[in-house]
């Protein structure tokens, strides 16, 4: 089992940062790819940014590539995503994922383990 604890959302007002950080425990966090989703009122629940075991290669969705940043720390179990000029459009609850594959992938079924998902929300 991965037990994953995301933090670091809330309230902004568009343009400002945000960064949410997912730790997780449990077993060898760097053997995971991982991944983080989000989910609008009345949407699905969409890829945002996945990161490779390593930390070396990392995929974005289109909508956010160029403002966010997912990186990780297998020494510290987490991993992060670095929000930048946040839109009213990134409102959501964002979740972390872990997957066993050797990459990270825009497909949910991929993933393992989810954490419960932090709300960030942007007024414009």
């Amino acid at each position: 089992q991965v037990q994953l604890v995301e933090s670091g959302g809330g309230s902004v007002q568009a343009g400002v940062s945000l960064r949410l950080s997912c730790a997780a425990s449990g077993r060898t966090f760097r053997n995971y790819a991982m991944g983080w989703f989000r989910q609008a009122p009345g949407k699905e629940r969409e890829f945002v940014a996945g990161i490779n075991r390593s930390g070396g290669s990392t995929s974005y969705a289109d909508s956010v590539k160029g403002r966010f940043t997912i990186s990780r720390d297998n020494a510290k179990n987490t991993v992060y995503l670095q929000m930048n000029s946040l839109k009213p459009e990134d409102t959501a609850v964002y979740y972390c994922a872990a997957s066993s594959n050797l990459i990270a992938t825009t497909n949910r079924a991929a993933y393992n383990y989810w954490g419960q998902g932090t709300q960030v929300t942007v007024s414009s």
